[in-house]
């Protein structure tokens, strides 16, 4: 799936296609918070499989009765060229391992508290999903992630002045009270260039 397909199924470009894709993942997600994966994915099948089997037995009788000769109906998608290269999955595998690298470089810098402030942010963070996990288990939270996916771009875009002056102004007021704790809690801040010259000459 590539990325403009994505970003053209989140912001309803295709209102038909995004349709389709909110709703079959919607009831899939909802059927496995209720029902075991593999039973989902069988039943699922079955019902995808019965629906194709049928559509080629229809168009098979129409062909046959109107005598027409327009051959499988999904020729097209049969024709489709599903296999992965060896370059495609490099690439795929080189842009995972970059993510990898830099997620746990980061959590190395947060939990050895390389900057203070960064950590207790941190900290704050992982205090607020105690209490999200309270309320919601995993099931719930991937839901309520996937119907944000389709909704909160959308919203964004056709609010976007107004709710950039509120997230630049919740931004000023974080980055206001963060200096301040900085000031506060000189631990860990890391010594201006000049200064730290000065000290080399002492």
């Amino acid at each position: 799936m590539s990325k403009k397909f994505l970003e053209s199924l989140i912001y309803w470009r295709d209102v038909k296609k995004s349709g389709i894709v909110f709703g079959a993942g919607l009831i899939t997600l909802v059927a496995i918070s209720s029902f075991s994966v593999i039973s989902v994915f069988a039943y699922l099948s079955l019902l995808a499989l019965f629906g194709t089997v049928a559509f080629r037995i229809y168009k098979s009788v129409t062909q046959a009765v109107q005598k027409t000769s327009d051959g499988h109906p999904f020729k097209e998608y049969l024709e489709l060229d599903l296999t992965l290269s060896q370059e495609k999955v490099q690439n795929i595998a080189g842009v995972a391992v970059a993510h990898i690298n830099g997620f746990t470089a980061e959590l190395r810098r947060l939990f050895l508290v390389e900057d203070l402030i960064d950590s207790i942010k941190f900290g704050v963070i992982l205090w607020v999903f105690t209490y999200i996990g309270a309320w919601f288990n995993g099931m719930t939270l991937v839901i309520l992630a996937f119907v944000s996916l389709f909704t909160l771009p959308k919203v964004y875009e056709n609010n976007k002045q107004s709710i950039d002056t509120y997230l630049d102004l919740v931004r000023s007021k974080l980055t206001e009270i963060t200096d301040k704790i900085r000031v506060a809690i000189p631990i860990g801040n890391k010594k201006p260039v000049a200064a730290a010259e000065s000290d080399k000459d002492k």
